[in-house]
Protein backbone atom coordinates (compact mmCIF):
# COMPACT_ATOMS: atom_id res chain seq x y z
CA UNK A 1 0.00 0.00 0.00
CA UNK A 2 1.26 3.44 -0.86
CA UNK A 3 0.07 6.95 -0.39
CA UNK A 4 0.80 10.10 -2.34
CA UNK A 5 0.14 13.63 -1.19
CA UNK A 6 0.84 17.06 -2.53
CA UNK A 7 -0.17 20.29 -0.82
CA UNK A 8 -0.17 23.79 -2.24
CA UNK A 9 -1.91 26.50 -0.23
CA UNK A 10 -1.46 30.08 -1.58
CA UNK A 11 -3.33 32.90 0.10
CA UNK A 12 -5.13 35.59 -1.81
CA UNK A 13 -6.23 38.84 -0.28
CA UNK A 14 -7.78 42.06 -1.44
CA UNK A 15 -8.79 45.31 0.19
CA UNK A 16 -11.26 47.99 -0.85
CA UNK A 17 -10.60 51.54 0.17
CA UNK A 18 -13.42 53.98 0.63
CA UNK A 19 -14.52 56.89 2.79
CA UNK A 20 -17.19 59.47 3.50
CA UNK A 21 -16.94 63.23 3.03
CA UNK A 22 -16.36 65.11 6.31
CA UNK A 23 -19.42 66.53 8.08
CA UNK A 24 -19.25 70.33 7.71
CA UNK A 25 -21.25 70.81 10.93
CA UNK A 26 -19.07 68.64 13.15
CA UNK A 27 -16.22 69.92 15.32
CA UNK A 28 -13.91 68.59 17.99
CA UNK A 29 -14.56 68.61 21.72
CA UNK A 30 -11.75 71.16 22.35
CA UNK A 31 -13.18 73.65 19.88
CA UNK A 32 -16.64 73.08 21.41
CA UNK A 33 -15.47 73.97 24.93
CA UNK A 34 -13.55 77.06 23.79
CA UNK A 35 -16.54 78.32 21.83
CA UNK A 36 -18.82 77.83 24.83
CA UNK A 37 -16.35 79.72 27.08
CA UNK A 38 -16.19 82.65 24.69
CA UNK A 39 -19.98 82.77 24.51
CA UNK A 40 -20.31 82.87 28.31
CA UNK A 41 -17.74 85.68 28.68
CA UNK A 42 -19.42 87.84 26.10
CA UNK A 43 -22.91 87.23 27.46
CA UNK A 44 -21.95 87.91 31.09
CA UNK A 45 -19.79 90.97 30.37
CA UNK A 46 -22.10 93.06 28.26
CA UNK A 47 -25.38 91.78 26.89
CA UNK A 48 -25.96 94.91 24.87
CA UNK A 49 -22.67 94.58 23.05
CA UNK A 50 -23.29 90.91 22.19
CA UNK A 51 -24.35 90.63 18.60
CA UNK A 52 -25.06 87.22 17.07
CA UNK A 53 -23.17 86.75 13.83
CA UNK A 54 -25.32 86.40 10.74
CA UNK A 55 -26.14 82.80 9.94
CA UNK A 56 -24.82 81.37 6.74
CA UNK A 57 -24.94 77.88 5.20
CA UNK A 58 -21.65 76.58 3.88
CA UNK A 59 -22.03 73.65 1.50
CA UNK A 60 -19.36 71.01 1.47
CA UNK A 61 -17.84 70.44 -2.00
CA UNK A 62 -19.24 66.89 -1.99
CA UNK A 63 -22.78 68.33 -1.81
CA UNK A 64 -22.33 70.77 -4.69
CA UNK A 65 -23.63 69.59 -8.08
CA UNK A 66 -20.80 69.20 -10.55
CA UNK A 67 -20.95 68.53 -14.24
CA UNK A 68 -19.76 65.10 -15.28
CA UNK A 69 -17.26 66.59 -17.70
CA UNK A 70 -15.55 68.42 -14.83
CA UNK A 71 -14.82 65.28 -12.84
CA UNK A 72 -11.28 63.94 -12.80
CA UNK A 73 -10.77 60.22 -13.46
CA UNK A 74 -7.09 60.13 -12.51
CA UNK A 75 -7.74 58.48 -9.11
CA UNK A 76 -10.55 56.19 -10.23
CA UNK A 77 -10.24 52.60 -9.00
CA UNK A 78 -11.42 49.65 -11.11
CA UNK A 79 -12.05 46.48 -9.08
CA UNK A 80 -11.91 43.27 -11.12
CA UNK A 81 -13.56 40.10 -9.87
CA UNK A 82 -10.90 37.57 -8.89
CA UNK A 83 -11.26 34.42 -10.97
CA UNK A 84 -11.42 31.12 -9.10
CA UNK A 85 -8.28 29.01 -9.38
CA UNK A 86 -8.32 25.53 -7.83
CA UNK A 87 -5.68 24.60 -5.27
CA UNK A 88 -4.89 20.93 -5.80
CA UNK A 89 -4.11 18.53 -2.96
CA UNK A 90 -4.28 14.82 -3.65
CA UNK A 91 -4.04 11.47 -1.99
CA UNK A 92 -4.40 7.84 -3.05
CA UNK A 93 -4.77 4.40 -1.52
CA UNK A 94 -4.75 0.90 -2.93
CA UNK A 95 -5.49 -2.54 -1.49
CA UNK A 96 -5.16 -6.04 -2.93
CA UNK A 97 -8.55 -6.98 -1.50
CA UNK A 98 -9.60 -10.60 -1.93
CA UNK A 99 -7.48 -11.14 -5.06
CA UNK A 100 -4.27 -13.17 -5.08
CA UNK A 101 -2.26 -10.44 -6.83
CA UNK A 102 -2.29 -6.67 -7.16
CA UNK A 103 -2.96 -5.46 -10.72
CA UNK A 104 -3.97 -1.83 -10.10
CA UNK A 105 -1.73 1.21 -10.56
CA UNK A 106 -2.25 4.91 -9.86
CA UNK A 107 -0.41 8.21 -10.22
CA UNK A 108 -0.86 11.61 -8.51
CA UNK A 109 1.09 14.58 -9.88
CA UNK A 110 -0.13 17.86 -8.40
CA UNK A 111 2.31 19.66 -10.72
CA UNK A 112 2.79 17.70 -13.91
CA UNK A 113 5.16 20.17 -15.56
CA UNK A 114 7.45 20.38 -12.55
CA UNK A 115 7.60 16.58 -12.35
CA UNK A 116 9.10 16.53 -15.86
CA UNK A 117 11.31 19.59 -15.37
CA UNK A 118 9.15 21.91 -17.48
CA UNK A 119 7.73 25.38 -16.90
CA UNK A 120 4.06 25.89 -16.09
CA UNK A 121 1.79 27.02 -18.91
CA UNK A 122 0.27 30.50 -19.07
CA UNK A 123 -3.04 29.09 -17.85
CA UNK A 124 -1.44 27.97 -14.60
CA UNK A 125 0.03 24.75 -13.22
CA UNK A 126 -1.09 21.48 -14.78
CA UNK A 127 -1.91 18.45 -12.64
CA UNK A 128 -2.28 14.81 -13.70
CA UNK A 129 -4.07 11.98 -11.89
CA UNK A 130 -4.55 8.45 -13.15
CA UNK A 131 -6.07 5.13 -12.13
CA UNK A 132 -5.27 1.97 -14.10
CA UNK A 133 -7.07 -1.31 -13.43
CA UNK A 134 -5.14 -4.21 -14.92
CA UNK A 135 -6.38 -7.64 -15.87
CA UNK A 136 -4.42 -10.74 -16.82
CA UNK A 137 -1.38 -9.28 -15.08
CA UNK A 138 -0.01 -5.95 -13.85
CA UNK A 139 2.30 -5.09 -16.76
CA UNK A 140 -0.21 -3.18 -18.92
CA UNK A 141 -1.37 -1.07 -15.95
CA UNK A 142 2.17 -0.14 -14.94
CA UNK A 143 3.15 0.57 -18.57
CA UNK A 144 0.19 2.90 -19.17
CA UNK A 145 0.73 4.62 -15.81
CA UNK A 146 4.30 5.51 -16.81
CA UNK A 147 3.80 6.31 -20.48
CA UNK A 148 0.56 8.30 -20.75
CA UNK A 149 1.66 11.38 -18.72
CA UNK A 150 5.02 11.37 -20.52
CA UNK A 151 3.37 11.27 -23.93
CA UNK A 152 1.16 14.19 -22.88
CA UNK A 153 3.99 16.56 -21.93
CA UNK A 154 6.10 15.52 -24.94
CA UNK A 155 3.35 16.40 -27.43
CA UNK A 156 4.02 19.68 -29.24
CA UNK A 157 0.34 20.60 -29.12
CA UNK A 158 0.24 20.43 -25.33
CA UNK A 159 -1.42 22.28 -23.66
CA UNK A 160 -3.05 24.22 -26.51
CA UNK A 161 -5.14 21.26 -27.73
CA UNK A 162 -5.43 19.16 -24.58
CA UNK A 163 -8.28 16.93 -25.81
CA UNK A 164 -6.38 15.85 -28.90
CA UNK A 165 -3.17 15.40 -26.90
CA UNK A 166 -4.76 13.16 -24.26
CA UNK A 167 -6.52 10.97 -26.84
CA UNK A 168 -3.26 10.61 -28.73
CA UNK A 169 -1.42 9.65 -25.52
CA UNK A 170 -3.84 6.76 -24.88
CA UNK A 171 -3.43 5.42 -28.42
CA UNK A 172 0.36 5.83 -28.38
CA UNK A 173 0.54 3.90 -25.10
CA UNK A 174 -1.57 1.13 -26.64
CA UNK A 175 0.63 0.91 -29.73
CA UNK A 176 3.85 1.02 -27.69
CA UNK A 177 2.61 -1.77 -25.41
CA UNK A 178 1.78 -3.86 -28.48
CA UNK A 179 5.40 -3.54 -29.61
CA UNK A 180 6.67 -4.40 -26.12
CA UNK A 181 4.49 -7.53 -25.99
CA UNK A 182 5.76 -8.60 -29.41
CA UNK A 183 9.31 -8.57 -27.97
CA UNK A 184 8.39 -10.14 -24.63
CA UNK A 185 5.30 -12.35 -24.50
CA UNK A 186 5.36 -12.44 -20.69
CA UNK A 187 4.09 -8.83 -20.64
CA UNK A 188 0.79 -9.82 -22.27
CA UNK A 189 -2.06 -8.29 -20.29
CA UNK A 190 -4.54 -5.44 -20.45
CA UNK A 191 -5.73 -2.47 -18.42
CA UNK A 192 -8.50 0.07 -18.23
CA UNK A 193 -7.30 3.67 -17.98
CA UNK A 194 -8.73 6.78 -16.34
CA UNK A 195 -6.87 10.10 -16.42
CA UNK A 196 -7.75 13.58 -15.16
CA UNK A 197 -5.80 16.64 -16.33
CA UNK A 198 -6.29 20.03 -14.67
CA UNK A 199 -4.93 23.21 -16.24
CA UNK A 200 -6.03 26.36 -14.48
CA UNK A 201 -9.82 26.05 -14.16
CA UNK A 202 -10.11 23.46 -16.94
CA UNK A 203 -10.72 19.82 -16.01
CA UNK A 204 -10.44 17.12 -18.69
CA UNK A 205 -11.22 13.49 -17.84
CA UNK A 206 -10.33 10.72 -20.28
CA UNK A 207 -11.62 7.20 -19.74
CA UNK A 208 -11.24 3.85 -21.47
CA UNK A 209 -12.88 1.08 -19.44
CA UNK A 210 -14.89 0.87 -16.23
CA UNK A 211 -12.95 3.10 -13.85
CA UNK A 212 -14.91 6.21 -12.89
CA UNK A 213 -14.34 9.85 -11.95
CA UNK A 214 -16.93 11.77 -9.90
CA UNK A 215 -16.83 15.49 -9.11
CA UNK A 216 -18.42 16.91 -5.95
CA UNK A 217 -20.17 20.18 -6.76
CA UNK A 218 -21.65 21.59 -3.56
CA UNK A 219 -22.18 18.03 -2.41
CA UNK A 220 -23.85 16.86 -5.63
CA UNK A 221 -22.18 14.01 -7.54
CA UNK A 222 -21.26 14.94 -11.13
CA UNK A 223 -20.06 11.92 -13.09
CA UNK A 224 -17.11 12.89 -15.27
CA UNK A 225 -16.83 9.52 -17.04
CA UNK A 226 -19.01 6.72 -18.34
CA UNK A 227 -18.42 3.04 -17.65
CA UNK A 228 -17.58 1.19 -20.86
CA UNK A 229 -19.36 -2.10 -20.28
CA UNK A 230 -20.20 -4.42 -23.20
CA UNK A 231 -23.90 -4.34 -22.29
CA UNK A 232 -24.27 -0.55 -22.61
CA UNK A 233 -26.29 0.39 -25.69
CA UNK A 234 -23.62 2.59 -27.27
CA UNK A 235 -20.81 0.09 -26.77
CA UNK A 236 -22.97 -2.86 -27.88
CA UNK A 237 -23.76 -1.20 -31.20
CA UNK A 238 -20.11 -0.40 -31.79
CA UNK A 239 -18.98 -3.92 -30.84
CA UNK A 240 -21.46 -5.63 -33.14
CA UNK A 241 -20.63 -3.24 -36.00
CA UNK A 242 -16.94 -4.17 -35.70
CA UNK A 243 -17.61 -7.91 -35.89
CA UNK A 244 -17.61 -8.68 -32.17
CA UNK A 245 -20.32 -10.17 -30.03
CA UNK A 246 -21.47 -10.25 -26.41
CA UNK A 247 -21.99 -13.48 -24.51
CA UNK A 248 -23.30 -13.49 -20.95
CA UNK A 249 -22.31 -9.82 -20.59
CA UNK A 250 -18.71 -10.40 -21.74
CA UNK A 251 -17.06 -9.05 -24.88
CA UNK A 252 -16.51 -12.06 -27.17
CA UNK A 253 -17.25 -14.12 -24.07
CA UNK A 254 -13.89 -13.17 -22.53
CA UNK A 255 -13.73 -9.59 -21.24
CA UNK A 256 -16.16 -7.59 -19.11
CA UNK A 257 -15.03 -4.19 -20.48
CA UNK A 258 -15.51 -2.72 -23.94
CA UNK A 259 -12.40 -0.48 -23.99
CA UNK A 260 -8.89 -1.16 -22.72
CA UNK A 261 -5.18 -0.72 -23.41
CA UNK A 262 -3.37 -3.93 -24.34
CA UNK A 263 -5.00 -7.38 -24.59
CA UNK A 264 -3.29 -8.09 -27.90
CA UNK A 265 -2.88 -11.71 -26.87
CA UNK A 266 -6.66 -12.25 -26.93
CA UNK A 267 -7.75 -13.54 -30.30
CA UNK A 268 -10.22 -11.38 -32.19
CA UNK A 269 -10.07 -8.47 -29.73
CA UNK A 270 -7.84 -5.89 -31.42
CA UNK A 271 -6.83 -7.80 -34.51
CA UNK A 272 -9.02 -9.48 -37.04
CA UNK A 273 -8.58 -13.13 -37.98
CA UNK A 274 -6.46 -12.12 -40.99
CA UNK A 275 -4.01 -10.34 -38.63
CA UNK A 276 -4.97 -6.79 -39.61
CA UNK A 277 -5.66 -4.19 -36.96
CA UNK A 278 -9.20 -3.50 -35.91
CA UNK A 279 -11.61 -5.29 -33.62
CA UNK A 280 -14.33 -4.77 -31.02
CA UNK A 281 -11.90 -3.82 -28.22
CA UNK A 282 -10.55 -0.28 -28.58
CA UNK A 283 -8.25 1.98 -26.55
CA UNK A 284 -9.84 5.26 -27.66
CA UNK A 285 -10.76 7.25 -24.55
CA UNK A 286 -14.05 9.06 -24.08
CA UNK A 287 -13.46 12.63 -22.92
CA UNK A 288 -15.52 14.91 -20.68
CA UNK A 289 -14.55 18.49 -19.84
CA UNK A 290 -15.76 21.19 -17.45
CA UNK A 291 -14.75 24.59 -16.11
CA UNK A 292 -14.26 24.48 -12.36
CA UNK A 293 -15.94 27.05 -10.12
CA UNK A 294 -16.05 27.91 -6.41
CA UNK A 295 -18.78 25.28 -6.05
CA UNK A 296 -16.44 22.40 -6.99
CA UNK A 297 -14.96 20.75 -3.91
CA UNK A 298 -13.13 17.54 -4.78
CA UNK A 299 -12.76 14.77 -7.36
CA UNK A 300 -12.94 11.03 -6.66
CA UNK A 301 -11.31 8.57 -9.06
CA UNK A 302 -11.59 4.85 -8.51
CA UNK A 303 -11.35 1.46 -10.14
CA UNK A 304 -14.42 -0.74 -10.49
CA UNK A 305 -13.63 -2.28 -7.10
CA UNK A 306 -14.90 0.99 -5.59
CA UNK A 307 -17.94 1.43 -7.82
CA UNK A 308 -19.10 -2.15 -7.44
CA UNK A 309 -20.19 -1.24 -3.90
CA UNK A 310 -20.58 2.56 -4.06
CA UNK A 311 -23.08 4.62 -6.00
CA UNK A 312 -21.56 7.89 -7.21
CA UNK A 313 -23.62 10.08 -4.84
CA UNK A 314 -22.99 7.66 -1.98
CA UNK A 315 -19.22 7.96 -2.50
CA UNK A 316 -19.40 11.77 -2.58
CA UNK A 317 -21.46 11.85 0.63
CA UNK A 318 -19.02 9.49 2.34
CA UNK A 319 -15.89 11.38 1.23
CA UNK A 320 -17.44 14.75 2.05
CA UNK A 321 -18.12 13.76 5.65
CA UNK A 322 -14.56 12.51 6.06
CA UNK A 323 -13.00 15.63 4.55
CA UNK A 324 -15.10 17.80 6.85
CA UNK A 325 -13.57 15.91 9.77
CA UNK A 326 -9.86 16.00 8.82
CA UNK A 327 -9.50 17.67 5.36
CA UNK A 328 -6.84 15.10 4.39
CA UNK A 329 -7.16 13.55 0.89
CA UNK A 330 -4.80 10.66 1.77
CA UNK A 331 -6.85 9.63 4.80
CA UNK A 332 -10.04 10.09 2.79
CA UNK A 333 -8.86 7.80 -0.03
CA UNK A 334 -7.80 5.18 2.53
CA UNK A 335 -11.20 5.36 4.23
CA UNK A 336 -12.96 4.95 0.88
CA UNK A 337 -10.94 1.81 0.13
CA UNK A 338 -11.50 0.37 3.61
CA UNK A 339 -15.22 1.02 3.38
CA UNK A 340 -15.36 -0.68 -0.03
CA UNK A 341 -13.70 -3.76 1.47
CA UNK A 342 -16.17 -3.72 4.38
CA UNK A 343 -18.94 -3.73 1.80
CA UNK A 344 -17.47 -6.95 0.36
CA UNK A 345 -15.86 -5.62 -2.82
CA UNK A 346 -14.35 -8.68 -4.47
CA UNK A 347 -11.60 -6.94 -6.47
CA UNK A 348 -8.44 -4.91 -6.06
CA UNK A 349 -9.54 -1.53 -4.72
CA UNK A 350 -7.87 1.78 -5.62
CA UNK A 351 -9.10 5.31 -4.93
CA UNK A 352 -7.68 8.78 -5.64
CA UNK A 353 -9.09 11.90 -3.97
CA UNK A 354 -8.19 15.35 -5.34
CA UNK A 355 -9.19 18.33 -3.18
CA UNK A 356 -9.73 21.49 -5.24
CA UNK A 357 -9.81 23.99 -2.37
CA UNK A 358 -7.63 24.49 0.73
CA UNK A 359 -10.56 24.50 3.16
CA UNK A 360 -12.79 21.49 3.91
CA UNK A 361 -16.23 21.26 2.26
CA UNK A 362 -18.74 23.51 4.04
CA UNK A 363 -21.82 22.25 5.81
CA UNK A 364 -24.89 22.32 3.62
CA UNK A 365 -27.94 23.80 5.34
CA UNK A 366 -31.30 23.17 3.73
CA UNK A 367 -33.39 26.35 3.67
CA UNK A 368 -36.33 26.31 6.03
CA UNK A 369 -39.66 26.64 4.33
CA UNK A 370 -42.07 29.09 5.85
CA UNK A 371 -45.39 27.47 6.68
CA UNK A 372 -48.22 29.94 6.89
CA UNK A 373 -51.10 28.86 9.08
CA UNK A 374 -54.47 30.61 9.19
CA UNK A 375 -57.97 30.00 10.50
CA UNK A 376 -60.91 29.78 8.18
CA UNK A 377 -64.05 31.75 9.00
CA UNK A 378 -65.77 28.54 9.99
CA UNK A 379 -62.85 27.60 12.24
CA UNK A 380 -62.91 30.98 13.97
CA UNK A 381 -66.64 30.61 14.54
CA UNK A 382 -66.15 27.16 16.11
CA UNK A 383 -63.34 28.51 18.29
CA UNK A 384 -65.50 31.40 19.50
CA UNK A 385 -68.32 28.99 20.31
CA UNK A 386 -65.91 26.80 22.24
CA UNK A 387 -64.66 29.76 24.27
CA UNK A 388 -68.19 30.98 24.91
CA UNK A 389 -69.02 27.61 26.48
CA UNK A 390 -66.29 28.26 29.04
CA UNK A 391 -67.48 31.79 29.67
CA UNK A 392 -64.44 33.46 28.15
Amino acid sequence: MEDTKGISDPENGSSIYGGKPPNPLSFSSSSSSSAASLYRQTFDGDRDRFLAPPRSLVRHPSLVKTKVSALSVENEFVLDKVEFVPVMRSGAWSDIGSRSSMEDAYLCLDNLMDSYGLKDSEDGPTAFYGVFDGHGGKHAAEFACQRIPRYIVEDQEFPSDINKVVSSAFLRADAAFSEACALDGSLSSGTTALAAILTGRSLVVANAGDCRAVLSRQGKAIEMSKDHKPMSCKERRRIEASGGYIYDGYLNGQLNVARAIGDFHMEGMKRKKDGSNGGPLIADPELMTTKLTEEDEFLIMGCDGVWDVFMSQNAVDFARRRLQEHNDPVMCSKELVEEALKRKSGDNVTAVVVCLQPQPPPNLVAPRLRVQRSFSAEGLKDLQSYLDDFGC
